[in-house]
């Protein structure tokens, strides 16, 4: 499983057990997986995430919500004892089950209820006896709702996907290259169906990356870091780092 993104994370496997679950073939098209997050803590916990460019329906036992993307880092305080499962859309599949330009999702959450327009939603997942439960529950959900298969999600998803593959794309420029398409069509295709534009993707691709070599443990060359992500110097990749993740590389790599 790659948790890329969720800072701390040994520490994070301390408080709260992580799973993820295929979605049915139907749901394929558009969902990357359903995640379910459960704890029981004596003292309260709080998680931090570096989000990625995925739109996720989450359903707790207070609340089911629609979560564009988010542009700074996500916190959640657990406390007690709980349960929550989200539905991940692949980058770009959350657009044909919204029916508008998922830029005007970005940095904001919805309620379910309105966007299906069906009244306490939270209650049959949240009340499941167990995650194989919850999962069925969101899928009976969703299921009567699945729209029609729109090509370009796909073709997002596989421009989203060179992002994450090759991390010598560090330009707008060098991903319209390998994609045969302008940067301007990058641009309007990335915010009517991603919720954010090619270089914010690029962008938090490096910093995931560079968290993921912090987390894994053993000294990290910054300065060569920096050069392979395509920073001009290591100030500039100390700066981003520093104002994404909340604290500078050198300190971030002494807490994990």
């Amino acid at each position: 499983m790659d948790t890329r993104g969720v800072l701390d994370e040994r520490t994070g496997r301390t408080k709260f057990r992580l799973r993820t679950v295929d979605p049915s073939p139907a749901l394929a098209p558009f969902v990357h997986y359903h995640w379910i997050v459960s704890w029981d803590l004596a003292e309260p916990f709080t998680q931090q995430v570096i989000p990625h460019p995925n739109v996720h329906v989450v359903f707790s036992a207070a609340d089911a919500l629609v979560h564009g993307v988010p542009l700074g880092r996500f916190t959640r305080r657990l406390t007690d004892r709980g349960r929550v499962l989200g539905v991940r859309f692949h980058p770009g599949g959350f657009r044909p089950w919204l029916g508008g330009r998922v830029a005007d999702l970005t940095d904001r959450t919805v309620p379910v209820a309105d966007w299906l327009g069906v009244a306490d939603t939270e209650k049959p997942i949240a009340r499941a006896p167990d995650d194989d439960a919850m999962v069925a529950a969101a899928e009976a959900l969703l299921l009567p709702r699945l729209p029609a298969e729109d090509p370009v999600v796909a073709q997002v998803r596989d421009l989203v996907g060179l992002i994450l593959d090759d991390l010598t794309l560090t330009r707008v420029d060098l991903l319209a290259s390998a994609s045969g398409l302008s940067v301007r069509a990058l641009q309007r295709l990335f915010n009517e169906y991603v919720g954010v534009g090619p270089k914010w993707v690029i962008r938090r691709h490096r910093m995931h990356e560079a968290a993921a070599r912090a987390d894994a443990g053993g000294p990290v060359d910054w300065a060569a870091l920096a050069a392979e992500l395509g920073y001009s110097d290591q100030a500039h990749f100390t700066r981003e780092f520093t104002a994404t993740i909340g604290t500078s590389p050198a300190r971030y790599r002494l807490r994990t």
